[in-house]
């Protein structure tokens, strides 16, 4: 029975201690469990897909969120825990679980005569079934495609990323302890834990989606909690074109650079679209391929079959049994790989990156955050010497010339959009320097009158690229020369 005596109203038809329902056959179970310090009113389940909103919260506008609506919510949230018994609602589907749920809401707000209009009935139900069976006020803006980024800053404070502004979100959390226990939920999900102990955390969500947790004390304000979307369909170098962050031209380019087994690096700011961008690139990777991918929150998305997919794993609560990037990058070069991925390069790993692009593994790909092609070379030198490597800075820059083909400059423009701005190839050392020259080039040219930028991709007139051979050997010479050539025409 889903019904349990309490001190609030009553049920269906009768007092809180009758049955509301008979309960179905199980089909879900629980898959996580509260932690300790979250909020009591914070029950944890896990359906099958978490992060499925109410048809309605997604169809629906959502008025503005009033004090009044906050209390009348948190009394008929502390009603319906008092009133639902959580285990027999674990083992119903998502449906059936929010059709109880409703139910047993309607019901309170019935006996307790709280004034509400039919829209507001709507959402309030929808806002406590994603606070049972979801991540509660982020569920409406989880459903939605167009949002990048989601941005929390404590329980009252919500932005969000939209066609690249950031802008104020009305989504606001109970309090801080309904923040924090949906953070935990999220990263339990992955075997994680953030607490006054373990304050900082990178997790994901189910969907790939990029999750980032930092907790009090550290977080003054409150938790603070940072997502990175995904979009439900992963876009291709054709939507980039159409998006115009890269011309047919450029597109083919980096089609046959994927081809062809170059070694490459995708440089770019926070936001710039590095990650989607070595997705689309890992398209054309041949399927036949053994690919091995080393992030710290998994979130590629390959579709190739042959994929093996390495995670990071943080230190537990003794300090012990942590395994960073350098452990996977190292153990991979013993998986027999093909090609080696690494999500995000931020240290000394980059170091096993060059060693495995320069021992046999062709076509090893990462990304790394820099402004511009020359400055990513010089942070990879940086990254090493960050590693306690006492090499001579010449022999640094060989490695660096020796391993790495091309450099794709990815940039989001004051404007917010995103644009492939250089597409740089690595030719080798003259004296200390590294020799690098762009096979193509963003060059803005103005504004229009509502402030977007206007600029062209050009190509910089390099007959045969450093890697003409290699393209030769794939038989995708002609096509490179007739892209080289097509981005010369105006």
């Amino acid at each position: 029975m889903f019904g349990k005596r309490g001190n609030e109203g009553s049920g269906k038809g009768g007092s809180v201690g009758q049955p509301v329902h008979a309960v179905a056959h199980a089909t879900q179970t629980v898959t996580a469990e509260r932690p300790a310090s979250a909020a009591p009113a914070q029950p944890v389940f896990e359906p099958a897909s978490a992060m499925a909103p109410a048809p309605a919260a997604t169809a629906r506008r959502r008025t503005p969120r009033t004090e009044d609506y906050y209390d009348t919510k948190s009394q008929v949230f502390s009603a319906l825990i008092d009133t639902i018994d959580l285990s027999q609602l674990a083992k119903l589907d998502t449906e059936s679980a929010r059709e109880e749920i409703r139910d047993i809401v309607n019901d309170i707000i019935t006996i307790k005569n709280f004034a509400m209009s039919i829209s507001e009935q709507e959402e309030l139900l929808d806002d406590i079934c994603n606070d049972v069976l979801g991540y509660g006020p982020l569920e409406p803006l989880l459903a939605r495609d167009d949002i990048a980024d989601i941005m929390v800053n404590g329980a009252g404070k919500t932005y969000i990323e939209v066609a690249g502004k950031v802008q104020e979100s009305e989504i606001r959390f109970r309090d801080n302890a309904q923040l924090l226990s949906i953070c935990q939920r999220i990263v339990s999900q992955v075997g994680r834990r953030v607490d006054e102990s373990s304050p900082i955390c990178d997790a994901r969500l189910p969907d790939g989606s990029r999750v980032n947790v930092i907790a009090p004390p550290l977080a003054i304000d409150g938790t603070a909690l940072t997502i990175r979307k995904f979009k439900k369909d992963k876009l291709t170098l054709d939507q980039l074109v159409r998006f115009g962050s890269i011309t047919p031209e450029g597109a083919t380019l980096l089609q046959i650079i994927g081809r062809v087994r170059c070694n490459l690096v995708i440089s770019g700011g926070t936001g710039s679209g590095k990650t989607t961008l070595l997705n689309c690139l890992t398209n054309y990777i041949d399927r036949d391929e053994r690919v091995i991918t080393c992030e710290d929150s998994a979130e590629l998305q390959l579709q190739q079959p042959h994929v093996v997919r390495l995670e990071t794993r943080p230190p537990n609560i003794e300090g012990e049994g942590e395994i960073t990037m350098r452990d996977l990058i190292k153990n991979c070069l013993r998986m027999r790989p093909e090609r080696i991925i690494v999500g995000e390069v931020r240290g000394p790993e980059v170091f096993d990156l060059l060693q495995a692009m320069n021992t046999g593994h062709d076509g090893s790909m990462g990304t790394i955050h820099a402004n511009t092609p020359r400055e990513c070379l010089s942070r990879m030198e940086s990254m090493i010497a960050m590693g306690g490597y006492t090499l001579p800075a010449k022999t640094v820059r060989e490695i660096i010339a020796g391993s790495i083909d091309v450099i794709i400059q990815a940039s989001r423009l004051r404007d917010g959009s995103r644009r492939i701005t250089h597409i740089t190839e690595v030719v080798g050392m003259e004296g200390d320097v590294i020799v690098t020259q762009d096979l193509m080039r963003f060059e803005i040219q103005g504004e229009d009158a509502n402030g977007r930028l206007i600029g062209q991709h050009t190509g910089t007139g390099i007959g045969k690229p450093h890697f003409w051979d290699r393209a030769r050997y794939f038989n995708e010479d002609k096509r490179l020369a007739a892209a080289l050539d097509a981005m010369e025409k105006p």
